[in-house]
Formats: C-alpha cells, structure tokens, sequence
C-alpha cells in the first residue's frame, strides 16, 4: 500500500482550507485509498450482509467532507480524523434507522441497557458506544476526542497527540483510562 506524501497532501489541504476548490479535487486521488482502508476497517467491525458498502460508506464520507468549507485543516492526521468522525457518525445514523424500522418506527423502544444485553448484532453495540462517547465527552472530552481518533480513526499515538496538540504519554494515558471508562459504561459489549 503506497501513501501519499504528507507534505503535498498537507499543502492541499490548506489550499482547500483557504478556498481553492480545485484542490480537493487533486487531493482525492492521493487520499482516496486511505479512506477505503479506513471504511473497510468499520465495515469489517459490522455484521455480515450490512446494507451499506465500504465504496458507499466512502462516497457519503467524501461527500460530507466536501460540505466542510470553513474548516482549517491542520495537517493529513487531523484530515483523517475529521474522515473517520464522519464514517463513524455515518455508520451511527445508519444502525439507529436500521434498528428504529426494525422495531417499527420507535413504537417499541427499550432503554439502551437492555437493547445491549438483547442484541448480538455488532451495529447496536455501535449505537451503544456512540451514546457512551456523548456521555464521556460530557465528562472528559479530550479522553472522547482520544477514543473516536484512535478506535475509529485509526490514529496512532504519535497522529493522535499531534491532532490534540497533547503529549503521547497523555494521550497514552487518557486512551488506557477511556477504554476503562467505556467497558464499564457498555458492560464489555464492543
């Protein structure tokens, strides 16, 4: 797998950033193979027979990251976070219509404890990690922020502290007790 160079992807990015339009189109192709191992890597993490294809979990990525037009793009970590929060959010939305149909619209909604403890499928335990990454961001949103780049971004430490503008000792530290802090808030359902 051949990665594109950081610094040009890094000066696409901020000429992007400051409005030039044909930027995004040439940063695409550099950045397009990143983002199918990114989407992969979720739709791996999803129960076979998912509705939704890595191509198209790709394309809805590249859509709303296109919608991002006042964003000032720190560098080629930060972009793939921002891709990764996206897919994620994409995959969220998508499992919580999927389960609201599934129990006819929301006629019979339980409390998500339940739902977890109910549901073998890997989407729920998506929705459930979700809401407990609301819950720890309201507590500790540096640790939220660690989980989404590192769990769902993909990002090693070093990407992860850069992205913060933290040290890896703390990043290292804060994703040891995230972790701690979701398996008890989920009950070990991720």
């Amino acid at each position: 797998m051949s990665y594109p160079i950081p610094d040009e992807v890094n000066r696409l990015l901020a000429d992007w950033g400051n409005g030039d339009q044909s930027a995004l189109e040439r940063l695409l192709p550099l950045v397009s193979e990143e983002l199918h191992r990114l989407a992969h890597y979720y739709m791996c993490r999803e129960h076979a027979g998912h509705t939704l294809q890595t191509t198209a979990l790709v394309n809805e990525a590249y859509l709303r990251l296109a919608d991002q037009k006042k964003t000032h793009w720190q560098n080629r970590a930060h972009f793939f976070a921002i891709a990764a929060q996206l897919m994620r959010r994409i995959l969220v939305d998508h499992a919580r219509s999927f389960h609201a149909a599934k129990r006819g619209g929301g006629i019979d909604r339980i409390p998500l404890d339940e739902a977890v403890l109910l549901s073998p499928g890997p989407s729920l335990n998506l929705v459930a990690l979700d809401d407990a990454l609301k819950k720890l961001h309201e507590i500790d949103s540096r640790k939220s922020q660690i989980v989404e780049l590192r769990y769902f971004g993909g990002l090693s430490v070093d990407e992860t502290a850069e992205v913060l503008r933290v040290s890896a000792i703390t990043v290292m530290r804060d994703w040891s007790l995230a972790k701690a802090w979701l398996h008890r808030e989920i009950g070990g359902r991720i």
